[in-house]
């Protein structure tokens, strides 16, 4: 092969003795040699890697993990619906509730001793319900109730129980 070389007459074509040539050749075949090798070693260490990755611990298989991962999340999903389905049930439930309270106590006639009176105001979440107002005598106890619809009463209301309204309809927990 080197006469082969030779009669191209190499030398004159480029410039680079032969023996160079073909030991500049040598060494890149080496250092291609060299590449190679190091490639197999990282490629099988990889292999090696991703078998046990796939098999998981236990020799359980990804494909096994990933299938029962995604019962786990139809389940899920099947118990969010459901969740909010009792949600809803429940939220209907509270339209019909009594939620906000105002209640004042109150000195009805001067010559009764402490605050015997009150008036309830009970509200629901669309702020419709009533009022209550129970007004203690010497001659026994008068109790009234009046119709709270949107907020609004639908007969004229005294202090206390204006109060007792405006009380219920600025309840911070509702």
């Amino acid at each position: 092969m080197i006469d082969f070389l030779y009669s191209l007459d190499l030398e004159e074509m480029t410039g680079i003795p032969a023996d160079a040539f073909v030991l500049g050749l040598a060494v890149i075949v080496v250092i291609l040699l060299i590449i190679v090798l190091v490639n197999a070693v990282k490629t099988t260490k990889m292999r090696k890697s991703y078998k046990l990755f796939m098999e998981g611990k236990n020799g359980q298989s990804l494909e096994n993990i990933l299938q029962s991962r995604l019962k786990q999340v139809e389940h899920l999903m099947d118990a969010e619906e459901e969740n909010k389905e009792q949600i809803q049930i429940i939220m209907d439930h509270l339209d019909h509730t009594y939620q906000k309270i105002g209640l004042v106590k109150y000195n009805a006639f001067e010559e009764m001793g402490g605050k015997l009176s009150f008036s309830l105001a009970l509200l629901n979440r669309k702020n419709d319900g009533f009022i209550l107002n129970a007004m203690h005598s010497r001659e026994g106890c008068f109790t009234y109730i009046k119709e709270v619809i949107d907020g609004n009463p639908i007969i004229m209301l005294a202090d206390e129980e204006r109060e007792a309204l405006d009380m219920a309809l600025k309840d911070e927990n509702n």
